[in-house]
């Protein structure tokens, strides 16, 4: 299958290799030149695992993190079903706190986001670029009554369809998380090699982050030791408080913005309002977490993009669940049931996944 979508791109990609020189990695073939040319010196940066493991000059955390982190994908493919491929047996250390840095944006008075289409992948609602420079530079260029955002991705998945290279590596960019965190990432990335609906992002992140969720808690159940359980927990708690939070203020925006009673003023002051008390509520957490930093970075940027990309991930994961319970809690009838969905119209898919949903959304979203 790769290597068909690469000979059926061959034209497109001449075309590509013809224009690049001189055009813009910001947008039209300089664009797709930059998302090649970023990937595959992403490629190229990787070794095997075990290279580094015998480098003396490979920091001890890192040393650590590789280790578990083979540990971790054995646990993915025996245990969960997932697939069994290079992915994550090379690493990279890239030199920058993102793999690529995604592009958001949304009008002023909605949370939904705009979006981007592409050959491949369909249309989904973020734009990438390998550089931070450019990214924020495509931002600039955007409406500017659009609310816009840009952030550092630490990881992507290609779907599987550069396996023939390598598959996806372990990065730099999150190989220090506690070691239930990795986990979690690596059977979301892993998950999206398995299933993959186009043009409908909200369903493949929300599936993605359920299998992260269910196979990180089983991770840490049945493999984790005393002390990375004891560090996720910590890692968890402020994870849990915030998105309780940041949940709640998306709530309280939709309101006000589906509000047809209020004038554009009226609903300018509400926004404001709710998005003082958001920050208000941010800062009482940060104090209680003893002055913990890790979220500051987002709440300074927030707005519209960000609550809405953040909105993606969460969408549907209760009702994956709900599916999950519903075979039994086994993973190849789970996927099975989720191929379904991915396989059905987008009306079938919305109304098989509202009916799974639960009467209320879970009090602490993991």
């Amino acid at each position: 299958m790769t290597t068909r979508w690469w000979r059926r791109g061959g034209l497109a990609g001449l075309l590509v290799l013809t224009l690049a020189g001189c055009a813009s990695p910001l947008s039209g073939p300089g664009y797709y030149w930059q998302s090649v040319t970023g990937h595959l010196a992403l490629v190229s940066a990787a070794r095997p695992v075990e290279d580094w493991l015998q480098d003396p000059a490979t920091p001890a955390l890192v040393r650590t993190r590789l280790q578990a982190a083979q540990a971790i994908r054995r646990f993915a493919i025996t245990e969960l079903g997932l697939p069994d491929n290079p992915s994550y047996t090379r690493y990279a250390d890239l030199g920058r706190r993102g793999a690529v840095y995604n592009v958001v944006a949304a009008a002023p008075f909605s949370l939904k986001l705009e979006q981007w289409c592409f050959p491949v992948t369909g249309c989904v609602g973020y734009r990438g670029y390998f550089a931070e420079a450019n990214a924020k530079a495509y931002a600039a260029t955007l409406d500017p009554a659009l609310e816009v955002a840009v952030y550092p991705v630490p990881a992507y998945s290609t779907l599987g369809w550069t396996n023939w290279m390598g598959g996806d590596p372990l990065l730099n960019t999150f190989i220090t998380y506690p070691e239930g965190e990795l986990a979690r990432l690596i059977f979301h990335e892993l998950a999206h090699q398995l299933v993959y609906a186009k043009n409908d992002t909200p369903f493949n992140e929300s599936f993605a982050t359920a299998v992260e969720r269910l196979g990180g808690e089983r991770w840490l159940r049945e493999q984790a030791g005393e002390t990375a359980r004891q560090e996720y927990a910590r890692f968890q708690e402020r994870r849990q408080a915030f998105r309780a939070l940041t949940r709640q203020t998306r709530d309280r925006l939709e309101a006000v913005y589906g509000d047809t009673s209020l004038d554009p003023s009226t609903r300018a002051a509400r926004k404001q309002a709710v998005m003082a008390e958001f920050q208000a509520g941010y800062a009482r957490l940060r104090e209680s977490w003893g002055g913990y930093a890790g979220y500051d970075r987002w709440v300074a940027a927030a707005n519209n993009a960000l609550f809405g990309a953040q909105a993606v991930y969460d969408q549907w994961v209760p009702a994956f669940e709900a599916l999950f319970e519903r075979e039994g809690r086994d993973f190849p009838r789970f996927y099975d049931a989720v191929r379904r969905l991915a396989d059905a119209t987008p009306a079938e898919r919305l109304a098989a996944l509202q009916a799974l949903m639960p009467v209320a959304p879970p009090s602490n979203p993991s």
